[in-house]
């Protein structure tokens, strides 16, 4: 049984991820929010991960920091806060986590850090540009932290296309919408949370033993295929 350190774990992807995790493994939620399941495997702690102190762990054998934004504006209408914000959401706040269990990972059982970046990184999309620019921070962060852990921890990262989230209920708020953005994928669909939880699982599993420093893309073909 592993113990794993979920950050976001309440909502969204990070809940689908727990939700899965706690089958077999004793999870550590850190979030702002509970989790609306109670499991003895379960330990919530209620942070903020950028004001607060994070809690002590003495055990840890994966990472996975789930928080995200989607911040779609043009530019002009985007501050400098909303950068700052954005930044600090997806970027700051994996490197704080990062730093502060790192010693206690290195000593974990196949230790894994799992990041998330956003399809918006490789196929350039209106309106996403605070958000795909503090994303590309993250897959700078898998590539170069990947390499300075090898043999030590693997480090990977999920870019995910649109996911049917809270996040995302603003641009899936109708059946109309929804059906337009499955249109737009070459394979007919988007994601819900269940998949991405199973590609976590994977790639925090002895499976996936040989990847790291990697941003796997979960697109259904947008960003891989012209049709």
């Amino acid at each position: 049984m592993k113990k794993i350190v979920i950050v976001g774990g309440s909502k969204g992807i990070g809940n689908a991820v727990l939700n899965q995790q706690l089958q077999n493994n004793i999870v550590y939620n850190l979030s702002r929010t509970i989790p609306d399941i109670k499991h003895p495997n379960l330990f919530h702690f209620s942070v903020d991960v950028l004001q607060d102190n994070l809690p002590e762990l003495d055990n840890i054998d994966s990472l996975i920091y789930c928080p995200g934004s989607i911040n779609l504006k043009p530019i002009h209408s985007l501050s400098i806060e909303d950068f700052k914000n954005d930044f600090e959401i997806n970027v700051i706040g994996a490197v704080k986590v990062i730093q502060k269990y790192l010693p206690v990972i290195k000593k974990g059982v196949e230790p894994s850090i799992l990041l998330f970046s956003t399809v918006a990184v490789k196929l350039g999309m209106p309106f996403h540009v605070s958000t795909a620019t503090s994303k590309s921070a993250i897959e700078g962060l898998v590539k170069s932290l990947g390499a300075e852990l090898a043999g030590i921890i693997r480090v990977n990262a999920i870019a995910p296309t649109i996911t049917e989230t809270s996040l995302s209920a603003s641009i899936l708020r109708n059946e109309r919408m929804k059906e337009n953005m499955k249109e737009r994928h070459p394979m007919k669909n988007y994601l819900q949370t269940n998949e991405v939880a199973q590609m976590v699982n994977f790639l925090i599993s002895e499976n996936a033993k040989s990847i790291s420093g990697q941003i796997i893309s979960m697109d259904y073909g947008l960003i891989s295929f012209k049709l």
